[in-house]
C-alpha cells in the first residue's frame, strides 16, 4: 500500500466527511470518485481521490504506523 505523501487539509476534511457519509465502504466511494475522473479525462481529481482513498485507510485502521516515539 502506497500511503499518501502530500495531503491538503481539505483533503483530511473530505476524507472525513466520505468516512461519516458512507462508513465502512468511504474507500469505495473515493475510489469510484476517482474512476469518474479518470473516465472524464480528469487526471487531477483522479490523484486527488486516490490520495483521499488511502488517507481514508489509515485513518480507519487502529494501529499505528511508523514509529512511535
Amino acid at each position: 500500500m502506497f500511503l499518501p505523501l502530500y495531503v491538503e487539509p481539505r483533503d483530511v476534511v473530505e476524507a472525513e466527511a466520505l468516512i461519516d457519509q458512507f462508513g465502512k465502504t468511504a474507500g469505495l466511494e473515493a475510489a469510484d470518485r476517482a474512476e469518474a475522473s479518470r473516465n472524464v479525462g480528469n487526471h487531477l481529481h483522479y490523484c486527488r481521490w486516490r490520495q483521499i482513498e488511502r488517507l481514508i485507510i489509515m485513518l480507519s485502521i487502529e494501529t499505528t504506523l511508523g514509529t512511535i516515539h
